[in-house]
């Protein structure tokens, strides 16, 4: 009996035994860069607030980063980004060669070739626009070009502020036409 008594410990020692896993090992294996980064083809994400869709992205290429529990989603073959009324319809529409998020805030930068329309079919375009989701404001400090055929009109300036919606709008500081046409390049 003592001998069948002190097989059973014997072999349920070494069943515990074999099952502690070395930290080093499993650090390493957190840390490696395959579980760091996700890339994710032909991406749409969609918001909701009140179980109704608002904005849509699209994206050829989203890429998740995971740093220390910061997420951060790049899109470099540049995104598509949809704003959306009650009824569905899309009010506005921002399209850049280039977008970036990270988790620790709520605003999505947008750049190269940066171009935001509305509805009435007015046009900015920028090297650089900023979109805060909770605020739903969309900015810019840098040089922007807004054409509203409407009006048979454009402004040329630095600094922009809008919504999402982009009806209303302020540029920050005018720019002659002559001297913008010049500073039009920064825009692309």
């Amino acid at each position: 009996m003592r001998i069948l008594l002190f097989g059973l410990l014997s072999t349920l020692f070494m069943l515990l035994s074999s099952c502690v896993n070395d930290m080093a090992e499993v650090k390493a294996l957190l840390e490696d860069e395959n579980f760091k980064q996700e890339v994710a083809k032909d991406v749409k994400i969609y918001y909701s607030d009140s179980a109704k869709v608002r904005v849509i992205i699209n994206a050829p290429t989203l890429k998740r980063f995971n740093e220390n529990s910061v997420i951060t989603d790049e899109f470099p073959d540049g995104v598509l980004v949809e704003f959306l009324d009650d009824n569905q319809g899309v009010t506005s529409w921002l399209e850049s060669d280039y977008a970036i998020k990270t988790s620790r805030n709520s605003e999505v930068t947008v750049r190269e070739n940066v171009k935001f329309y509305n509805s009435a079919n007015d046009k900015l375009e920028s090297s650089e626009l900023i979109w805060n989701e909770d605020t739903g404001e969309v900015y810019t400090d840098k040089f922007v070009k807004i054409s509203q055929p409407s009006r048979k009109d454009t402004s040329y300036g630095f600094g922009f502020k809008t919504d999402e919606k982009f009806t209303r709008f302020e540029i920050e500081k005018f720019q002659a036409v002559k001297s913008a046409e010049m500073l039009e390049q920064d825009v692309k």
